[in-house]
């Protein structure tokens, strides 16, 4: 059974029952309950790609991990993000496709996929050394959201956190401990939200009239463990150490960590250490993690909104910036979270 030979019994075209099925208001109640009825009988249930091509809507929502370097399904935050954007726009009806990128880096075509899967919208997670392809998809018509990812197009919009107040929640709080050298361990040159945290950390230093020692700036290959052991490994053999250190990631702070216990170094009591992101692992390391939390469900209910109400035309983009809140733990002494 398809739609044609509904067409054919209710004495009526093809164009008329696609109508029907899709509560159009321009076609007579006798005819619509003629044609209904015929749909109960025969227990027809039209597919998906019907359903594609009559409404032009998949309810399909396209996740891409974006640059070469990408997070996919190793890093707790954007999983945590992810899962909370997956089950809200479960509830607004869409189910979510995932595309991959591993043959498509240096030319890749995310545009002519999201059409050939007719995906209604898609969620691009930030990530490090970006596919031109992705500023293409961000200047289509798609709708398209960036978590961490400053999306500019006609139909695009963002979410992420407050990343200058991420940084200077992280100074305040080492100032007010006592610390007055410090240090940062971040990802690598092209990763935009390294940047912004450390461009905002250098900001706050300056506006607490602290110097600031470059050779206490040391950076990883990205925002994983091995790399802020790395990145701690090298600030070590300097020789010098700051009294506290902001590392970008909770992952690249707990490699900081492990590389301080392996010189002997006690945290906090030697070295200070803060995170970022309020990942689950911080709460049973040794030390405790003190990190700045980024609202994770927040984030991810708010990139289903935007996105749905891009799709719908209820919105022509724009952005939201959560505020984090500093999350007091052993790596960095005691006080009050704020």
């Amino acid at each position: 059974m398809n739609i044609k030979k509904i067409a054919e019994m209710a004495g009526v075209s093809v164009s008329t029952v696609s109508k029907i099925m899709n509560n159009y208001s321009d076609v007579s109640e006798k005819t619509k309950q003629r044609v209904l009825e015929i749909i109960e009988q025969t227990g027809y249930t039209p597919s998906s790609s019907a359903k594609t091509l009559a409404t032009k809507k998949s309810n399909l929502i396209g996740v891409i991990f974006a640059g070469e370097l990408n997070v996919e399904f190793t890093h707790p935050f954007f999983v945590e993000v992810l899962n909370s954007f997956k089950k809200q726009m479960g509830v607004l009806g869409y189910d979510l496709i995932f595309f991959s990128n591993e043959k498509f880096i240096s030319s890749g075509d995310y545009f002519s996929r999201c059409l050939h899967f007719h995906v209604d919208g898609c969620v691009i997670i930030s990530g490090q050394q970006m596919e031109p392809a992705i500023q293409d998809l961000d200047r289509s018509n798609i709708p398209c959201i960036g978590v961490d990812l400053e999306l500019t197009g006609k139909k695009s919009g963002y979410v992420m956190s407050d990343n200058y107040q991420i940084a200077s929640k992280v100074v305040e709080h080492f100032y007010l401990l006592g610390h007055r050298e410090l240090g940062f361990i971040g990802s690598t040159a092209d990763s935009d939200i390294s940047n912004r945290r450390e461009a905002g950390y250098v900001k706050a230093i300056a506006g607490f009239g602290l110097t600031m020692n470059p050779n206490w700036f040391v950076h990883g290959d990205d925002f994983f463990e091995p790399s802020g052991y790395a990145a701690m490994k090298q600030l070590i053999q300097t020789g010098s150490l700051p009294q506290a250190i902001f590392a970008a990631s909770d992952l690249l702070a707990l490699g900081a960590v492990r590389a301080l216990k392996e010189h002997g170094l006690r945290v906090p009591e030697d070295v200070a250490i803060i995170g970022c992101d309020d990942i689950e692992a911080c709460q049973y390391t040794s030390p405790t993690l003190t990190t700045i939390r980024q609202n994770k469900e927040r984030l991810g209910v708010l990139a289903a909104h935007m996105l749905f109400d891009l799709i719908n035309n209820q919105s022509e983009g724009g952005s939201f910036v959560v505020e984090p809140a500093l999350i007091i733990r052993e790596s960095c002494g005691s006080g009050l979270n704020r």
